[in-house]
């Protein structure tokens, strides 16, 4: 039975070739691409549910791709590093995409991520009953059940898997300090650590869809020496 289609861009066949294999042989359906014209083609004429983007593409960088995607859709995305460029993994955060891997990697991480990334953005569709919650604050409404999240006027704020996670769990801890290990340990299947500033980054850019202003943040507020803590009057229904 067929997991989900997976896209790979890579410009290295050699890496194409190890992640179609161990994917396909988990019953993933698996489509490759080069660099971004093939993506776009392949976007285009498949329902695709992950994509792997390799940052060090020729011509048009995977952090560029990754934008163009990000005002398109919300698939899910786990961008490619080499292991020293921590750097490219915060902008890889910061314009949308879900989780990373450092190269050299070992496709079997691969394939864990790819699950864990897709089972964070199929949550609402697994044999768990989903909340049917819906949390109102500050003008924004975030329907727990779709995924949605709103505005006054009814217009849609696009969030990825990790950014609706990370409020969800914010908003049922509200007005209530969550540790940085709190918070890390509800989003499963990410790769956090210490040493780098990748739940700061999605904090971050959480903070650019709620807030008014970035620069003085009212409603996601960082906690010294905590994690962070949302600050809000919220109502559910």
């Amino acid at each position: 039975m067929e997991t989900g289609h997976v896209l790979i861009v890579d410009d290295d066949p050699a890496i194409r070739g190890a992640l179609r294999e161990i994917l396909e042989s988990s019953n993933f359906r698996v489509s490759e691409a080069g660099n971004g014209s093939e993506m776009r083609r392949s976007i285009s004429d498949n329902k695709i549910d992950l994509i792997t983007l390799d940052i060090g593409l020729p011509g048009v960088s995977g952090i560029d791709l990754a934008r163009e995607i990000r005002v398109n859709s919300n698939i899910p995305l786990i961008m490619v590093t080499a292991l020293s460029d921590e750097i490219d993994r915060i902008v890889g955060l910061e314009v949308g995409a879900d989780d990373y891997v450092v190269k050299p990697f070992n496709v079997r991480e691969v394939l864990a991520r790819v699950r864990a990334v897709l089972r964070r953005s199929r949550s609402t569709h697994a044999g768990a009953a989903p909340s049917d919650e819906i949390f109102e604050f500050e003008g924004l409404t975030l329907n727990a059940q779709t995924r949605v999240l709103s505005n006054h006027e009814g217009k849609e704020i696009p969030l990825t898997s990790t950014e609706f996670s990370l409020l969800e769990f914010l908003l049922r801890n509200a007005g209530k300090p969550c540790s940085r290990d709190d918070i890390t340990s509800h989003l499963k299947g990410y790769e956090w650590s210490p040493q780098d500033r990748s739940l700061d980054t999605l904090v971050a850019r959480l903070r650019r869809k709620i807030e008014v202003d970035v620069h003085e943040p009212k409603l996601l507020r960082s906690v010294r020496g905590v994690g962070y803590i949302m600050t809000v009057s919220r109502r559910t229904t």
